[in-house]
């Protein structure tokens, strides 16, 4: 008999019953910027596969060299530099629209994964800065070019331009903004008129000719 082959390298040393608790102990060392650049669309996303081995340690710019460490130590592997093919750990930035220039589309607001850009429609927009992640998901949404970004960190990279409190806000902004989505999505459906039912039709159709031959009879 063959001996069984080695575990794969990537596969966390935990059994399939403690993927999700590990799940959730990763998605806690997450800066939770949302900004999609570890190749998932969100930080728990990212924080699953990499659980399940599906994913590396090495591919959140936002977290920098620390979020790989801390990553590293809850899977019990060694640190790795990050992967440059998703981003180079910079400090922070902060997105500001330019007044004159945008046209109220909201198509950044529909960007931006924490609800941190108000405005209605063909008014201005406005980025509240004390929310904004520095994700950067806004500047290619936006048609006319009216948001750039702002040094928000200085010097500072990774974990040391951001904070744990601001991440677990970021978080819960993310989720309720899921949350909001998802109703406003179930009222709409609730909205449209049901499908009509092709048997029903031809059935009311067939019954409504009969009343009409019915009444045309002679008496």
């Amino acid at each position: 008999m063959s001996p069984a082959a080695p575990p794969s390298p990537l596969l966390p040393a935990t059994p399939t019953a403690g993927v999700a608790a590990l799940s959730a102990r990763l998605d806690e060392l997450l800066p939770q910027t949302q900004c999609t650049r570890c190749g998932y669309p969100d930080c728990r996303s990212y924080a699953d596969a990499l659980a399940a081995g599906a994913a590396e340690l090495d591919q959140c710019p936002p977290g920098g060299a620390e979020g790989v460490r801390r990553l590293a130590a809850a899977l019990g592997r060694p640190p790795r530099p990050l992967n440059p093919a998703n981003g180079l750990e910079a400090p922070r930035t902060l997105a500001y629209i330019e007044e004159a220039a945008c046209i109220g589309c909201t198509l950044c607001i529909q960007a931006c994964p924490v609800d941190a850009i108000i405005g209605a429609p063909k008014r201005m927009h406005a980025v509240i800065e004390a929310d904004c992640t520095g994700c950067e998901l806004c500047v290619p949404a936006c048609p006319v070019d009216c948001i750039a970004l702002a040094n928000a960190s200085g010097d500072a990279t990774g974990w040391a331009a951001w904070s744990p409190a601001q991440a677990d806000a970021a978080r819960d902004r993310y989720a309720r903004r899921a949350e909001r989505l998802a109703r406003e999505a179930r009222e709409q459906a609730e909205q449209q008129p049901e499908p009509a039912d092709p048997k029903r039709a031809a059935i009311e159709a067939a019954l409504a000719r009969a009343r009409q031959r019915a009444k045309m009879r002679p008496e």
